[in-house]
């Protein structure tokens, strides 16, 4: 298996120019012409479909066959250029977690001996939806085990970077040469901050109950949508409080470009704190079997995070666009006012 980390820092650098080059829609549509460019017939028969295509929906987050062009079966230039496409809608931030993310594969090999599903660092798929085009809509999809990456363009815009999954597994490596890593970190930290900051009187309304759900809740729904609005409102929060919320909220947004996740936080806090809700379900402590949940719920957006599995060392860890997911409502208007 090839060093998948090494080749994710070519690419960083290789794309580094291109990010004050140009917009964050023209960087996308040129890093997948590039990509595109570089397959051959084969490998853009399985890497490309049609972008009202049913498989643009189907996403997933567990290690089973997927759809798309895998970094395995791609040569080491074409590997580059894949990995500028991902690097194309990431920020550096969520650029390592990503790859990070991938890498974990071998360490879950190493453990499981073949014992439980293929592991594979490089069993992670490019999809490309529609032509590349600063003209027509597009959309693209990087996704494996623990990680899915949606971005569609219309236009010179980017118009959705949702859903945008990441999970790991281990959360925190126990042992071996990357003990101590965890990628999703400050998620588990900053949401047990707040939620230890917050006084008893808080805490019985953040705190709906107290055993944590297997799993996040939307699982891998095409359609996201919002779950019952339980929790404490941001605007019951003092200051320092509202401070860690607005921090956890930042962390996934984020992930995305800083174009893109900056503008979503702006809209965020311009619709007011009494419209975001905090919720925790489980124990607080940190400790092993202390399986743990929480969400965070705005007018646009869901967040969902849930570490139950593999005795609380199993992140699952979810970013909808409650309005926007797929880029759906800016299609949509695009069509209207587009007749095709």
């Amino acid at each position: 298996m090839k060093p998948i980390p090494f080749i994710a820092a070519i690419a960083l650098l290789l794309a580094a120019p291109l990010a004050r080059a140009h917009s964050v829609a023209e960087e996308m549509t040129d890093s997948a012409k590039a990509f595109l460019q570089s397959l051959t017939d084969a490998q853009k028969q399985k890497a490309t479909f049609e972008l009202k295509d049913d498989e643009r929906l189907n996403w997933h987050f567990v290690p089973k066959e997927r759809k798309g062009l895998p970094l395995g079966e791609m040569t080491p230039a074409q590997r580059h250029l894949a990995y500028g496409l991902l690097n194309s809608g990431l920020s550096h931030r969520g650029y390592f977690k990503a790859t990070t993310i991938m890498s974990l594969e071998q360490i879950l090999h190493d453990i499981e001996q073949n014992r439980g599903p293929k592991r594979d660092p490089e069993a992670y798929f490019v999809s490309i939806f529609g032509t590349p085009s600063a003209k027509e809509p597009w959309a693209w999809r990087v996704e494996g085990h623990h990680l899915s990456l949606n971005f569609t363009v219309t236009k010179d815009k980017v118009a959705a970077a949702a859903p945008s999954f990441m999970g790991t597994n281990p959360a925190e490596v126990l042992s071996g040469p990357r003990k101590g890593l965890r990628v999703l970190g400050n998620e588990e930290d900053l949401g047990r901050k707040l939620v230890t900051a917050l006084d008893e009187k808080q805490r019985k309304v953040a705190i709906y109950t107290t055993e944590a759900p297997k799993d996040i809740i939307t699982g891998a729904d095409r359609k996201a949508k919002h779950l019952e609005p339980v929790g404490l409102k941001m605007s019951d929060m003092n200051k320092s409080q509202q401070e860690l919320l607005t921090a956890l909220i930042r962390e996934y947004a984020v992930r995305a470009r800083p174009e893109l996740g900056e503008e979503t936080m702006k809209e965020i806090l311009a619709a007011g704190p009494e419209k975001v809700t905090f919720a925790w379900a489980g124990p607080i402590e940190k400790a092993e079997n202390n399986g743990h949940y929480y969400r965070v719920q705005g007018p646009g957006f869901l967040i969902e995070y849930d570490n139950v599995q593999n005795n609380a060392n199993h992140v699952h860890a979810v970013w909808r666009d409650l309005k926007n997911d797929f880029g759906e409502d800016i299609l949509r208007k695009h069509y209207e006012q587009n007749k095709h």
